[in-house]
């Protein structure tokens, strides 16, 4: 008796959870990576705005 490796279910209803539950980990990825690029923007230009200070004291 073997077991089935991989269950599709007969009633498709049962794909409703995991379609939300993905749905909502999706753009909470695509959130957080948007967070994270329009910081890592601001620290450059901040890195550039130091670097142009001190080229013009040197």
């Amino acid at each position: 008796m073997m077991m089935e490796f991989l269950y599709f279910p007969e009633n498709k209803m049962e794909y409703i959870p995991a379609i939300i539950s993905l749905a909502i980990f999706f753009l909470g990825a695509v959130f957080t990576m948007k967070v994270i690029l329009k910081v890592s923007r601001r620290e450059e230009e901040k890195l550039h705005k130091d670097l142009e200070n001190v080229k013009k004291e040197t």
